[in-house]
Order: C-alpha cells, then structure tokens, then sequence
C-alpha cells in the first residue's frame, strides 16, 4: 500500500489541506498515495484525539508533514495514532534526536560551529554570570544565540548576534530578548554557537536524507534563489550514525572552503523552498514504508 502522507489541515476549511501544505499534498495524491489531515492547532494546544479525528483508522504506515510541533505533542501524535492503526514512521527519539540541537550535535560536532547550551523554560532568561560560565569552553568571539530549535535571525543584532561572549552582559541582553521574541515556544533553552564566517551571498544548501541517503538538495526557504551544491563526503556518515530515518541539514560553504553543518532537523517539518518539486521525495519515502 506504501505510506499515508499526513498533512496539516487548513484551519478555515478543514476539509482541505492548508495552503501551505496543498501542493504537496496534491503531489502525494498524484503519485497514488493516500493524504490524511490533522489539526495543528488542536495537537498544540493539547488535544491529539481531536487532532487525528480526520486520519483514517487502519491507515498503516505514515509520515507527517507539517508544522513544527514541540517534542512532547509530537509524542501525544505518535500515541494517538497508534491507537487507530497509524504507525508513524519517525519515533519520537528519532524526532527529538533531529529536530533540536542537543540530539544531534555531538554526531556533528566536526562539521558544524562549536555549541553549548542550557536548558531554560519560556520566559526565564539567564544571568550575565551563568552564560558567562556557559560559555567559558567557546573561547570568546563572536558567536549567535538560538533555542534549541530555532533562531531570531531576523532581529539578528537584537536577538541573534552577539559581537564578543567577553561581552557577558552583551550577551545577557541578547539571550533576554531571544527568551522574550520567543515567548511560550521557546523550545528546550538556550542555545550559544560560534560565529563562522561563510561566503557572502551563496546561500544554503538544504540536503534532504531518506534512510540515510541523500534524495533531493534544495536552496534554504530564505533564499530560494540561491542553491549551491554543496559537498556531502564528511555528511554522510553523520547522517548514518545520527540513525534517524528522514532528516535534513542545512549546508554552507565556510570562507576556508570547508562545507559546515548549519543546522540540522527532522525531515517532516522541514520546509520546502517555494517551487521546489517534492515528488522525489515522496516517492523516496514511500520506498522505505513498506
């Protein structure tokens, strides 16, 4: 039968996909494969039966598609599904593993900006001396500061960049205003890598893995008209060892000429680029379903 494909439904017609997702919910359908709906909202907000009321009992084997959901939804989703039939084929380790930082960052470690983190619930930013201790093992310099998820890039000197980490009450006032922007989805904590520096103006590679292997290399969402083709000799025995069935990672070429890791995450809420074609990655996961 191969997989069912599960997409978020769009909240004002819930019958239909949500736009976002409509094309490759279109593309899974003309490639035979069954589409089941889910509501986002209901699963975050803490509702999963309700969330999976629309999935077809019996539907076998399934990937998600859709929105990030934080790790412990994404465990209710998992649960809730299995109750009808629905075996989602990414556990929640696999999930947690790739889709925030301190899961995969020991794998690649070699490849990608040296890290250190704490964890911190929404709302509770750390003191200048506790960050100033954090950080102690990256040396100084620039660095930029995330959750473990995601990073305010777009308020970079507000909330990303810090100039100097000898700077610690630089770098607490730029930790407090990621913690604020973030809100109640700051996911895990807080998150302080060193700034490389990579050449100006190619853009991302993102490198999307299916069982280990790499079925499709789009430009990132933030520069869909950018695609460098990035090398993936020192990747891919990361990706296998990370032992996560559909993953993806971000690549850009270091001013040294080294290809480095940016990020890492899990295949089923990473976005595509605008018009890019996701049937070889469809058709990718539906070979590994059976």
């Amino acid at each position: 039968m191969g997989a069912t494909f599960i997409v978020c439904a769009d909240p004002l017609s819930p019958r239909r996909a949500d736009p976002h997702f409509a094309g490759e919910a279109r593309a899974a359908r003309e490639l035979g494969h069954r589409v089941a709906l889910i509501d986002h909202d209901a699963l975050i907000a803490g509702d999963p039966a309700a969330a999976v009321a629309a999935v077809p009992p019996d539907a076998g084997p399934a990937w998600y598609r859709g929105w990030m959901v934080p790790a412990s939804a994404y465990t209710a989703l998992e649960g809730e599904l299995a109750e009808r039939g629905v075996r989602l084929l990414t556990s929640p380790d696999s999930y947690l593993r790739a889709h925030e930082l301190p899961g995969w960052y020991a794998t690649f470690a070699a490849v990608t900006p040296r890290s250190v983190w704490l964890p911190t619930p929404p709302g509770v930013a750390p003191g200048a001396a506790v960050l100033a201790r954090l950080t102690a093992p990256l040396g100084g310099g620039p660095a930029v500061v995330k959750d473990y998820v995601k990073s305010r890039k777009h308020e970079w000197d507000e909330a990303c960049y810090v100039p100097d980490l000898a700077d610690p009450d630089r770098l607490a006032a730029v930790v407090a205003r990621l913690v604020e922007l973030q809100g109640d989805f700051l996911a895990g904590g807080v998150v302080v890598r060193a700034f490389e520096r990579f050449v100006p103006g190619a853009g991302e590679a993102r490198v999307w893995w299916v069982g280990g292997e790499p079925v499709l290399v789009t430009s990132h969402p933030d520069s869909p008209g950018l695609l460098p083709e990035p090398g993936l000799d020192a990747v891919r025995p990361l990706v296998a060892a990370l032992e996560c069935p559909f993953v993806t990672t971000d690549l850009a070429l270091h001013e040294d000429g080294r290809w480095r890791v940016v990020e890492v995450g899990d295949g089923q809420v990473s976005d595509l680029p605008a018009g890019a074609d996701p049937a070889p990655l469809f058709t990718a996961l539906a070979a590994v379903s059976d």
